[in-house]
């Protein structure tokens, strides 16, 4: 029996990844529930390693991109919280970029066989339409700028695209950037009690969201006839 060197490779780095989610989550586990429990004990965690917590808050956000357990904008909220809107949109922008970036390239090593098993079949059938597609930069910008959109799960999907690695950076840092922004700005004002402008800036926000949440399958429809 002839073994296949490419399918040992494929199942020693998917174990070496679960390793690493488990002891990622055993880690930092019980601090991601203080995130969403207690935000003002999850800055004091953060604050507790000094210099150092900046580094550990950029972790946590990689951390979320690649597990996609926690949602996104909580993790973005509370760099606001922590570092104000500036610094906080700026930390944030660098741990999803960075997540995003390990998420495409296990996927693009591991392949489809991989991404099936750690993204639901729906959303993989939803979005099939983009591997192929000669337009799928420009459909990938789209998706990850639309509120509501699973980006994370996006990340590991754009991997078995032909999606050039250096494009897939450029979409994911500047398609993103502006919904982290709004909600590091959501998160520095409730770090410096401003209840009303959080409350207006979310408001719109989740309308933002809903929108998207209720029109994607419009627009995945229309960005399904987007082909050359």
């Amino acid at each position: 029996m002839k073994i296949n060197k490419t399918n040992i490779l494929n199942l020693i780095l998917i174990v070496i990844f679960a390793i690493a989610l488990i002891a990622a989550m055993v880690t930092f586990g019980k601090n991601l529930t203080i995130l969403i429990n207690s935000p003002d004990k999850f800055r004091q965690w953060i604050h507790s390693f000094g210099k150092l917590g900046i580094i550990v808050f950029i972790g946590v956000q990689i951390i979320q991109v690649v597990v996609f357990v926690i949602p996104g904008e909580v993790v973005q909220i509370a760099g606001g919280y922590l570092f104000g809107t500036f610094l906080g949109t700026l930390y944030s922008v660098i741990g999803i970029t960075i997540g995003s970036l390990i998420c495409f390239l296990i996927a693009r090593v591991l392949g489809y066989n991989f991404v099936r098993s750690i993204v639901s079949e729906e959303n993989l059938k939803k979005f099939d339409y983009i591997i192929n597609n000669p337009k799928g930069e420009f459909i990938l910008f789209l998706l990850f700028f639309i509120p509501g959109m699973p980006k994370d799960a996006l990340s590991y999907i754009a991997g078995i695209t032909p999606v050039k690695f250096y494009n897939f950076f450029i979409i994911t840092l500047f398609a993103r950037l502006p919904g982290i922004f709004f909600s590091a700005y959501i998160g520095a004002n409730l770090g410096s009690k401003n209840y009303f402008m959080a409350g207006l800036v979310a408001a719109v926000a989740v309308i933002l969201f809903l929108i998207g949440l209720y029109k994607k399958d419009f627009v995945m429809e229309k960005l399904k006839n987007f082909k050359k």
